[in-house]
């Protein structure tokens, strides 16, 4: 499996298809974040948001990067399709992680704040909870379940506006909510980690679906 990951990040980092969603997570950043100087627990839901979308974007790229043909080859080399699609979920995470570090200091670059260990920790987990549902959305509008992009992307698009406003459908979206309210980052580390618990949940069923639909089509 280190192997199948060490490849993966290499060939998306030589397809440089990561770039576009890294730009747009800094993008949002600034923009979502400049010049705040409000709790820091709103501000992270900021950095949450923009998160779930360039987790969602960067799986849905990651899983597309090879075509049928080259995929056949991966999958017989790696021994299951199984195996590739835990391959490109871990690279996904692995992927998120230093979005992750970017998501807790730009916003104290770009605005001003009193930064404490409790909003670190809040800051982890509400990108973490919101990584890890863009990954199962990026899951789910990739290979095998649809094979043409344009349907991809709008089912992507309908995930994405369900997960963000959908009024407690998604642990995003009740994060997100609960971050806005905060006056204490301290308050809302045990139900963020409940939710980030609930959003490992959503992922393992999406993978559990793409590989029952990947079994079938094979």
């Amino acid at each position: 499996m280190i192997a199948l990951i060490r490849y993966m990040v290499t060939v998306l980092l030589l397809s440089q298809r990561f770039l576009a969603p890294l730009l747009l997570f800094v993008g949002l950043l600034a923009v979502l974040t400049s010049s705040d100087s409000g709790p820091l627990a709103a501000t992270y839901g900021s950095a949450a948001g923009a998160m779930l979308v360039c987790a969602s974007w960067s799986t849905m790229a990651l899983i597309g990067l090879e075509d049928p043909a080259h995929r056949s080859v991966v999958v017989v080399s790696a021994g299951s399709h199984l195996r590739v699609l835990l391959g490109s979920v871990a690279t996904a995470l692995l992927w998120c992680l230093p979005l992750t570090v970017a998501g807790l200091l730009l916003p104290l670059l770009f605005g001003s704040h009193t930064f404490t260990a409790a909003d670190a920790v809040l800051g982890v987990e509400a990108q973490l909870t919101c990584a890890v549902t863009g990954v199962a959305i990026g899951v789910l509008c990739s290979r095998p379940l649809f094979r043409h992009q344009g349907y991809a992307l709008v089912a992507a698009l309908v995930l994405l506006l369900a997960t963000l406003l959908g009024r407690g459908v998604s642990p995003v979206n009740i994060l997100l909510g609960d971050l806005q309210n905060a006056s204490d980052s301290a308050d809302l580390l045990g139900s963020t980690g409940v939710l980030l618990a609930v959003a490992a949940a959503v992922l393992a069923g999406a993978v559990a679906t793409a590989q029952a639909v990947g079994r079938r089509r094979s």
